[in-house]
């Protein structure tokens, strides 16, 4: 709901067409957001689009894969490992067709690559990445959370990935205020995976999630209760450590916003990429690698999403 809003905004979208597991939704959504809206009906490529974003929960691989052999560009939001390994090895389908496989297009993975992109930047090398994410999206996102606590959580670590159980690692990381510091632990998280890409060279690539006592003691069980509509807000954190002129520094970026809101920006402006054929490269990668950090990030602070860097000392 959030990225159909936003996509309506942008330039050379003259039609958007919506699909839904539940048509009902669909027909709510589009009696929302206006006639430029339709309900799709039957197969979601029967309306010949250029380009589909795929929103809904994780089994992302065979319309993505349908979409590509139809010769249209795919935006996936999905923050599910085994997604994220199915489509990044969709490289070589979507390249020969010079089309886009864009994965992890949201708040986390998406804009945390992006700022991990902007503070690589700022190094001639990049020795580590740690991210760390807290709130979810809609429903799905949350039930995802709630599964990736129970799962393998996947790491880089000096030239190999490093599985480790969900739930372990408990660190305590700083977000922006008010959220201000939170317990974050390993879960099932892709990131590791999309940023490895981007940054070959890296020795260590982590990512953590936030999560209460009670989240990582009740991961094995089905959810408790029903998840809201929309949960409140949430933020990213990304930590690059690295060298600039044999000297070691840190840069810490991050965001706060509404995590719905923050990918549904996310998403508009990568199909935006897309439609004025401005991503960095074919086939499939991440937003690390698609987008130019400075003129991506200058546009979501139009659109409300705004990032900070934190400024202060580490000092004694």
């Amino acid at each position: 709901m959030r990225a159909a809003r936003q996509l309506l905004s942008v330039a050379g979208i003259t039609d958007l067409v919506l699909y839904d597991s539940d048509e009902a939704v669909a027909t709510r959504l589009h009696t929302v957001i206006g006639e430029r809206s339709s309900v799709g009906v039957g197969e979601a490529l029967s309306c010949s689009p250029s380009v589909v974003v795929l929103a809904q929960p994780p089994g992302h691989l065979d319309l993505a894969e349908s979409a590509l052999r139809a010769g249209v560009h795919v935006v996936s939001t999905s923050d599910s490992v085994d997604d994220t390994h199915a489509l990044l090895g969709l490289h070589s389908v979507a390249h020969s067709a010079g089309l886009h496989m864009v994965v992890g297009a949201g708040f986390a993975p998406g804009l945390s690559d992006v700022l991990a992109r902007h503070g690589a930047s700022e190094f001639d090398t990049v020795d580590e990445i740690h991210v760390a994410k807290l709130g979810t999206a809609g429903p799905a996102c949350a039930r995802q959370h709630h599964s990736a606590l129970s799962g393998e959580a996947i790491d880089w670590k000096d030239g190999a990935f490093v599985r480790r159980q969900g739930g372990s690692g408990r660190e305590l990381c700083w977000f922006p205020d008010p959220i201000g510091g939170a317990d974050c632990y390993r879960a099932a998280l892709p990131d590791a995976v999309i940023l490895h890409q981007c940054f070959p060279t890296a020795t260590r690539i982590t990512a953590r999630v936030a999560a209460t006592r009670r989240d990582r003691l009740t991961a094995w069980l089905p959810m408790m209760r029903k998840p809201h509509a929309e949960a409140g807000p949430g933020a990213i954190r990304v930590e690059v450590r690295g060298r600039k002129d044999g000297m070691a520094g840190v840069v810490v970026l991050a965001c706060m916003d509404r995590p719905s809101v923050a990918a549904g920006a996310v998403v508009a402006q990568v199909v935006a990429g897309v439609v004025e054929g401005t991503l960095n490269v074919q086939g499939a990668a991440g937003l690390a690698d698609l987008v130019q950090p400075l003129p991506f990030l200058r546009e979501l602070a139009r659109r409300g999403v705004k990032c900070a860097r934190f400024e202060g000392s580490t000092g004694r």
